[in-house]
């Protein structure tokens, strides 16, 4: 998995795509962050997080569009599945190197916030609450998007359809507002990302929030591994009949 891992993130940066999504991140943090200065006042700091919450979730399928797409595509992917490597380790090695360029991209936007501290006091609960939530969001978000890679062989329809599942998950608190049934409500509360990434942003800690992100990566990375297994299977077969 590591090895998977390692190769993958060194291909993010033999292309623009990893030094662009990073560099785009990290200026819109210093856009922001100046932003915050010119107020006098760091209580708008959770303004700039949500600000770059929105921009996050838009890089998100740009990263994750090409790292079973772009296997398929070049029509590799056989061949990866037929390395000495789990399929649980290959799906995971994808994920770890995508959630690299992400983590990258997050854990920037601490280094203002330090810079701040050294002129003022800001909310250190606030700050360390909305990186965690954006890491757990934004895992939660990564293996949805190695999942849809992992079912074409197109780049533009895995961050296509990446971004339409930001999109629905963003907007589905608005379903409470739409509706009076109230399983209907109960069900759109539950699966709400929002309202659990919102929790640890107030600073709040909530471990039950944070199993359901951790829940959910699991399952969006236990999907393609069940869906690589039955190619690897089906792989396998016709090798014997061949033979």
């Amino acid at each position: 998995m590591i090895e998977i891992a390692k190769r993958d993130i060194k291909s993010y940066f033999y292309s623009p795509i990893g030094y662009v999504c990073i560099a785009v991140l990290w200026a819109l943090t210093g856009f922001f962050f100046f932003q915050l200065l010119t107020t006098g006042s760091s209580s708008y700091i959770t303004d700039m997080f949500s600000a770059l919450f929105t921009w996050r979730m838009m890089i998100i399928p740009i990263i994750t569009m090409r790292s079973f797409s772009e296997e398929k595509r070049s029509r590799t992917e056989q061949t990866l599945l037929t390395e000495p490597v789990s399929t649980a380790g290959i799906v995971g090695g994808k994920f770890l190197a995508c959630y690299t360029v992400y983590g990258v991209i997050v854990l920037g936007s601490i280094i203002p916030c330090v810079v701040l501290g050294f002129f003022g006091q800001p909310a250190w609960s606030i700050i360390f609450g909305n990186i965690v939530a954006s890491l757990l969001y934004g895992s939660a978000m990564t293996a949805v998007g190695v999942f849809i890679s992992a079912l074409t062989a197109s780049q533009t329809i895995a961050a296509v359809g990446t971004m339409a599942a930001a999109v629905f998950l963003l907007l589905i608190d608005s379903v409470r507002a739409l509706t009076s049934n109230g399983i209907v409500i109960g069900i759109a509360r539950w699966i709400s990302f929002t309202a659990r990434y919102l929790s640890f942003t107030q600073g709040m800690f909530s471990v039950a929030n944070a199993v359901f992100f951790i829940s959910v990566s699991l399952l969006f990375l236990f999907l393609p591994v069940q869906h690589f297994e039955r190619r690897r299977g089906s792989g396998s077969r016709v090798f014997t009949r061949g033979v």
